[in-house]
């Protein structure tokens, strides 16, 4: 309900103001809930936080991101856990705001949403602009007003604790210095070309690894699946519209196919062609021969640059005014059927133009419309017949003993699917309905037809497995290949990380970098000079470079680590520029302050939260984690 209510508040206050209450004020009241054996979904130093407000606040999340309905039952429960520690957070923080005596007065609410634009109206605060909007949204006043007051004590909270994070200049320098900070380091890449004379595969192998890994090279349990559907854009398109419907729509419905004023006009178009003198001439000499009689068309075919329209006589079209902004379209809405204007300048070179019929604003002409109108009727006689369908499906249902007897009775026919699995497939994807209902146990077993399913708005199925195939295991001949490649990559690992070791190992016996990386195979280059950020990085070999300890001047500090192509890079860190905070402009500097200052504020907000959750006595109801939601 309060997307409608976000939608319209642009303002900074308002949208912090219903992010914060959204969990809190939605949904609550509109449904029952049981559980049994308790009432509430968790208890915070012994205040309730009820069913009613968890499942509103879930509710609210499965509206913002659909897909949560398509999820398994352990991610839906995830999530379900995560909103609880939401509620449970804001009522540790509200229970202390309380104790602590932060209060908001009446008049500071009042005057926060008085100063809301979308409840003025010619600048000044409109009651029923107030209430109409409260009430689309499903809010009475004195409910929004108390959310109002809970957020705004909470800001309080947030702003107290935020605003005294303070960073010194001098924690500041340090960080500069540590962004900015610079790297030498020289670079050695081990690839797996590098080894790959070296790596051997027997038959033990294969069959070893094969019978280690029994969960790999599955074939994963599936159905073969029959069922009967119902959809709404078959029946729509099955649909014949007379001609006597067509037009008493049209005539129902003109006010829906409303066009602006639209003008027919032709023009040459001549080119400036880096002489503007010289084609404004060329174009009054072509607007001196129409006017003496020659033909406007034979003109443009002949003499227009527009490659466009020459051919065509010059011929724009039915031009909206819209369709044509600048000089051309103020000129040839300025025109009288039949009159030559000319030249008109604009940004391409000059035109010459005449104007040949005007279209009056009004309803589209019938036959622009036809398909439109066609498609309307279809969907709205389409979706009663869809309905009666899906009726029918239903009774037929507790009837009917096999899918076929069901497909007769709908008249309907039985589709199939082959290989259905636990994770989906065509035509349906992946869509949790359709595999919840097929992989329910009395619809696997073949014991009977699924009850309807809406797949989706205007489409729905009933369901019945013919076979049901267990989980199996393929061949070790059918899977060779994947085997011998899941060893070679294997020993590839292991042999690249055994001649970095290798390296590292003359590197720490004294040997020049360039000769331990040749001795290895590896390819080395000259020492280069790596940036923290610095996008181009390789991100394996960033983190490890600067993650590593600082060299000294007598000893670089190295080690190795995989990279992101597949091999080893060993890595020598030669020395450390630290950044430097001058080189950087003072508005960025005092810009990069402010936001550090602001990240440290709210860090210190959410320890002293989490401080307070700590402390608190919580009890949560497990049941309504696991628990289907109830709407």
């Amino acid at each position: 309900m309060l997307q409608n209510i976000r939608e319209k508040f642009m303002g900074w206050i308002a949208i912090s103001i219903l992010a914060l209450i959204g969990v809190t004020f939605i949904f609550v009241g509109g449904a029952s809930f049981t559980f049994v054996g308790s009432n509430y979904a968790a208890k915070v130093d012994g205040v309730d936080i009820g069913l009613g407000q968890f499942e509103a606040a879930y509710q609210d999340q499965v509206q913002q991101n659909p897909s949560l309905v398509t999820m398994g039952a352990d991610v839906r429960a995830q999530v379900r856990r995560q909103i609880l520690e939401q509620l449970i957070q804001q009522r540790v923080i509200d229970n202390y705001l309380v104790d602590a005596g932060f209060q908001v007065s009446d008049q500071y609410v009042t005057d926060l949403i008085q100063r809301t634009p979308e409840f003025q109206v010619d600048g000044k605060f409109d009651m029923d602009t107030y209430r109409n909007l409260l009430s689309i949204s499903g809010y009475e006043p004195a409910d929004f007003e108390r959310a109002q007051r809970v957020t705004l004590r909470r800001q309080q909270l947030q702003r107290a604790i935020g605003g005294s994070a303070v960073v010194t200049p001098a924690a500041y320098r340090r960080y500069l210095n540590l962004a900015a900070e610079q790297r030498i380091v020289s670079l050695a890449a081990i690839d797996p070309a590098t080894v790959a004379d070296l790596i051997s595969i027997t038959e033990d192998m294969v069959t070893s690894y094969y019978d280690d890994n029994p969960t790999l090279y599955q074939v994963p349990e599936s159905a073969d699946v029959e069922y009967v559907e119902v959809r709404l854009a078959d029946v729509a398109g099955s649909i014949e519209v007379t001609e006597d419907e067509l037009l008493e729509y049209y005539e129902t419905n003109q006010d829906i196919y409303m066009q602006d004023e639209q003008r027919q006009a032709r023009h040459i178009l001549v080119l400036f062609n880096d002489d503007d003198v010289a084609a404004e001439a060329t174009a009054n000499d072509l607007l001196a021969r129409i006017n003496a009689g020659e033909s406007f068309e034979d003109l443009a075919r002949d003499n227009s640059d527009d490659g466009g329209t020459a051919e065509q006589g010059g011929d724009l079209g039915a031009l909206t005014q819209t369709q044509l902004p600048g000089a051309l379209g103020d000129a040839i809405f300025d025109m009288s059927v039949g009159e030559v204007r000319g030249p008109v300048r604009t940004d391409f070179g000059f035109h010459v133009v005449r104007l040949d019929a005007v279209l009056e604003s009004g309803p589209l002409p019938l036959e622009q419309v036809r398909a439109t109108l066609i498609n309307d009727i279809q969907a709205e006689q389409g979706e009663e017949l869809f309905r009666e369908l899906e009726r029918d499906l239903s009774n037929a249902l507790f009837d009917a003993t096999d899918i076929r007897e069901l497909a007769e009775a709908v008249g309907a026919e039985v589709k199939t699917v082959s290989g259905f699995t636990r994770d989906g497939g065509e035509p349906f994807g992946d869509g949790r309905l359709v595999v919840d209902v097929v992989f329910d146990e009395s619809v696997l077993s073949g014991a009977q037809l699924s009850e309807i399913v809406e797949i989706e708005d205007g489409h729905s199925a009933v369901f019945a497995v013919t076979q049901h195939n267990l989980a199996s295991r393929l061949p070790l001949d059918d899977v060779r290949e994947q085997v011998e490649s899941a060893i070679r990559s294997q020993q590839a690992e292991m042999l690249m990380a055994s001649k970095a070791d290798e390296m590292l190992a003359a590197l720490q016996g004294g040997a020049d970098f360039a000769a331990a990386a040749e001795q290895v195979g590896a390819t080395a280059g000259e020492p280069v000079l790596m940036n923290r950020d610095a996008r181009e990085n390789d991100q394996f070999v960033s983190v490890a470079v600067f993650t590593a300890v600082k060299p000294t001047q007598e000893s670089p500090t190295r080690g190795s680590t995989r990279n992101d192509v597949g091999g080893y890079t060993v890595y020598s860190v030669e020395a450390v520029l630290p950044g430097r905070p001058e080189a950087i402009p003072l508005e960025q500097r005092d810009a990069g302050k402010a936001q550090l200052t602001d990240q440290t504020g709210f860090g210190d907000f959410v320890a002293f939260v989490q401080q307070l959750r700590d402390d608190a006595e919580v009890i949560i109801n497990e049941d309504v984690i696991t628990a289907a939601e109830t709407f």
